[in-house]
């Protein structure tokens, strides 16, 4: 029988409600706390599960994830699809593979990470894949709430898709303005805000 990820991610507390500022600036009703998920191991293995079958005949050999919530999806997605994970980390701002790590030129990689809205997080891990000569091809998040038909340049594909409304700070309706705002996230909300 397949599992309901939409109560799923109900169920685990994932899913908040309220006035949020998110780390792209937008602000939004609905934010999805991705360490209810990655606290509850049925909950990152079954949305990962839709991610490994969706790409297991793409050829993919390398899967990577970005600090924090991405290296462990990173490592059960590879798990899954058995093949080797790297965690892709900051320096000096700069998202790159850390520790001596380096991979084999031209490897087939698929970045995964939590949640999607502008794609920031996953651009930066693509230019870090692709500055260690590895061949970047494909996207897997969990829950993507980007506006539909964004094009990243690679194919997506979210274990979870929602439609989730963000505003520009200067187009906040008045229903969403009269809630106090919280700013939850790892990720210093973007400049100007």
């Amino acid at each position: 029988m397949p599992v309901d990820l939409g109560q799923l991610l109900e169920s685990s507390g994932a899913v908040l409600r309220g006035h949020f500022l998110l780390t792209s600036g937008r602000h939004s009703d609905v934010y999805f706390e991705k360490f209810r998920i990655l606290e509850q191991p049925h909950v990152l293995s079954a949305l990962c599960t839709e991610l490994a079958s969706h790409y297991r005949d793409a050829g993919v050999e390398l899967v990577a994830g970005p600090t924090t919530g991405g290296i462990i999806i990173a490592f059960e997605v590879a798990r899954q699809m058995g093949l080797p994970a790297v965690y892709i980390e900051s320096e000096n701002g700069i998202k790159t593979l850390r520790r001596n790590k380096s991979i084999p030129e031209g490897v087939k990689t698929l970045i995964v990470d939590d949640v999607l809205t502008t794609g920031t997080s996953l651009l930066e891990s693509r230019t870090a894949i692709e500055t260690h000569g590895g061949k970047v091809v494909g996207y897997g998040v969990l829950i993507d709430r980007s506006v539909p038909g964004a094009d990243f340049g690679l194919p997506l594909y979210g274990s979870y898709r929602v439609q989730a409304q963000s505003f520009a700070p200067e187009e906040i309706p008045d229903w969403l303005a009269q809630i106090p705002l919280i700013k939850p996230g790892t990720r210093a909300a973007a400049a100007g805000v």
